[in-house]
């Protein structure tokens, strides 16, 4: 079983549940100078992050380095492999000016892990795409499902654009050259849940930043949030399951949330420990682009994951609370 960027906030809790259930493990992380394998530093992150998920990986976890940008290193990553969780991708803190600094890699690592599972003989390929593939497109009403596509020639933040050309281009590849390779695809909405390590998701960087009080005010906007732990969980069930194969999986809660609602049930549960947290919004729609949301409110279908997979996503006040909780214990909040 291989997992791109296993160094990753998602990539960690994906390798967590494959371990937990008694897979062997193979995970990619980049090399950092000139090392032909994984840095020290690298590898040593990977398995913080793991055993800080409360999992003994014995001698069930491999390291090795691959990089989305370049073809050293993706066979050997490969040999042996029969289902790939391909998690790795590039995310900015800040959009960069110049697109293509994001969508190449983005679409180009794609392609060079699907070449190389095809190759070696993958079976199944699950990948983590996103909402921001299926809800920035121009349709009427504010429901959405798996059905609806983000078009790769709106005029979106490079980040949406990138996840959208990217899984554009791996449906396209597997249709024409993908030689029976199978294909399922995860979109999950904004990723919260606790943190394994430093290394956090934008997402949960921002609940970071409402704890510290580095915000007296939050942008209105509105946007589906879904658990690490639920996402990881729906990679592992689309794994395997035959009716998975060809499909596409909105991974997200029930009701689409906002930041000032984060920050009321922060500030509702974590008393003192919260008293920084912003208390009101304001209306920008520069800022709400930035972190890639809009004012409206999504209502966000995730039927399919459910009947399908048996899928079943967690409350999202606790997803909330178990994030602070996470950046609390590692020390990732400054008092």
């Amino acid at each position: 079983m291989l997992v791109t960027g296993g160094s990753g906030y998602l990539g960690a809790h994906v390798i967590s549940g494959l371990l937990r259930g008694g897979h062997r493990v193979r995970t990619t992380v980049r090399a950092h100078g000139p090392a032909t394998g994984p840095t020290t530093s690298a590898a040593a992150s990977v398995r913080s992050a793991i055993a800080a998920s409360g999992v003994d990986p014995g001698g069930r976890l491999d390291i090795v380095t691959a990089d989305l940008t370049t073809d050293d290193g993706w066979d050997d990553a490969m040999a042996g492999c029969t289902r790939v969780h391909h998690v790795a991708s590039p995310f900015p803190s800040v959009q960069p000016d110049d697109a293509d600094e994001l969508i190449v890699p983005a679409r180009d690592g794609t392609l060079r892990v699907l070449r190389a599972a095809r190759d070696h003989g993958v079976r199944r390929v699950v990948m983590t795409s996103s909402f921001a593939a299926v809800g920035y497109g121009h349709k009427d009403g504010d429901e959405y499902d798996e059905d609806d596509w983000t078009g790769p020639e709106d005029d979106n933040p490079p980040y949406i654009r990138s996840k959208t050309i990217a899984e554009l281009a791996a449906w396209d590849f597997v249709a024409k050259e993908g030689n029976g390779l199978e294909l399922t695809v995860i979109n999950p909405t904004g990723i919260f849940g606790p943190a394994l390590g430093p290394r956090l998701s934008a997402s949960t960087e921002h609940v970071r930043t409402m704890l510290e009080g580095a915000m007296s005010a939050v942008p209105r906007a509105h946007f589906g949030l879904v658990d690490v732990r639920d996402v990881a969980e729906l990679h592992l069930r689309a794994m395997t399951h035959p009716a998975a194969a060809g499909q596409r999986f909105l991974a997200s809660g029930e009701r689409a949330v906002s930041f000032l609602w984060i920050a009321r049930v922060l500030a509702e549960h974590l008393g003192e420990r919260a008293a920084r947290v912003p208390t009101r919004e304001f209306d920008d729609e520069r800022a709400r682009r930035a972190v890639g949301v809009t004012e409206r409110v999504p209502v966000l279908r995730t039927e399919k994951a459910r009947s399908v997979l048996g899928w079943t996503p967690r409350d999202p006040v606790t997803t909330v609370l178990d994030t602070a909780e996470s950046l609390f214990r590692l020390g990732l909040v400054k008092g």
